[in-house]
């Protein structure tokens, strides 16, 4: 028995009762729109056409208004190149037919690709560590794990694998 939430579902298997390895590749396409724009997949508090987050994030695409429905901490913060990026693939993930939705090493290659360009792009333009922390100020440790650590998510090609943070879970 498949067990699911609303809102995360593949519509491919909403339509023919059969999983198929992109079904996950569109739940992971909702949670990247989810942490784009933080915004619940669904929610009957908004209006009817923005309840289902995906629905309303392809519809907000096809009209040229990503920048609308993203999330205003973020764009202020963000690349806009990487935002279109990553936006773009979430909307390859969300295909309705899970032949046209990208594998998910591919959608792995393509997020550690986005993260060694923006790591290379800081080496060239970043201000080295002091002037870094007056620029930040309290804001320096927002990505560590609270003990002074950072994580971080990568893809070993060689393995053929992504490699996941192994403390700090549940």
């Amino acid at each position: 028995m498949v067990q699911g939430t609303f809102g995360y579902l593949d519509p491919e298997y909403m339509q023919t009762n059969q999983l198929t390895e992109k079904s996950d590749v569109c739940s992971f396409g909702v949670v990247l729109v989810e942490l784009l724009t933080r915004t619940k997949s669904l929610s009957y508090d908004r209006p009817e056409d923005e309840r289902n987050l995906a629905s309303y994030f392809l519809s907000t695409l096809k009209q040229n208004q990503l920048f609308q429905i993203l999330d205003d901490n973020i764009v202020c913060e963000g690349n806009n190149e990487e935002l279109i990026s990553v936006s773009m693939l979430a909307k390859r993930c969300l295909y309705v037919r899970g032949e046209d939705r990208p594998s998910m090493k591919e959608v792995a290659m393509e997020l550690e690709g986005l993260r060694l360009s923006e790591k290379h792009s800081k080496i060239r333009t970043e201000p080295d560590a002091p002037e870094m922390e007056s620029l930040i100020g309290d804001k320096f440790n927002v990505f560590s794990n609270g003990e002074g650590n950072s994580t971080s998510i990568g893809y070993d090609s060689k393995r053929d694998h992504v490699f996941l943070p192994s403390s700090g879970g549940r």
